[in-house]
């Protein structure tokens, strides 16, 4: 009986010891050693495709009220999010400006928080959904200089971003991207773009 308690007692001591070292190995983030974690754009995918249709206010529906409408076009961004640090990190935010064949339109962000472990990558997939009228919105506003740069009809360039669209026959991407990270009460900004394929 004596033996068993010996032995039980120092299984308990090396466990305790085990983890007070750890604990005490745990480096804390400070504003020298804190390295800001990095975002890339991993893949993007046509998370729910609907075809090209849009009808005017002109046109009578079967049920409910005329407008604008169209068929919406659902796309799924995936980050790789890398923590270079020897500390976890806490992910809190996220956003981006969206890029579809060159062309700034909407805009996509998540406020999903997630922790990082140390020296690990995470994954984050944000869906962001385009309507006509915000595509047009963008396409006549925001990017009409180029379409003009381009001899290009804002009805071609719409047309052309919703039937291509399952083909990936143009580039998607982000621009303007920044994550907000904290660690241990201190906050780090990552830049980031990409585009895919």
């Amino acid at each position: 009986m004596r033996k068993k308690t010996i032995v039980f007692v120092c299984l308990v001591a090396l466990v305790a010891a085990a983890f007070f070292t750890g604990c005490a190995g745990t480096q804390k983030a400070t504003e020298t050693n804190f390295q800001t974690p990095v975002v890339t754009l991993e893949s993007v995918d046509v998370a729910h495709y609907f075809g090209w249709w849009y009808y005017s206010p002109k046109v009578k529906p079967t049920k409910g009220k005329a407008g604008h409408n169209s068929a919406p076009l659902d796309y799924g961004f995936v980050f790789n999010i890398e923590n270079p640090n020897s500390f976890p990190v806490m992910l809190e935010s996220l956003k981006f400006a969206c890029l579809i064949d060159g062309f700034e339109i909407n805009s996509g962000y998540s406020t999903e928080m997630m922790w990082i472990p140390p020296g690990k990558t995470n994954q984050l997939k944000v869906e962001v959904m385009y309507d006509f009228r915000g595509a047009q919105l963008s396409l006549l506003i925001v990017a009409g200089q180029q379409l003009k740069a381009k001899g290009q009809s804002f009805w071609d360039a719409i047309e052309k971003i919703w039937t291509q669209a399952p083909d990936f026959s143009f580039p998607v991407g982000v621009t303007q991207g920044a994550a907000v990270f904290k660690a241990d009460g201190i906050t780090k900004v990552a830049a980031f773009e990409g585009t895919y394929p």
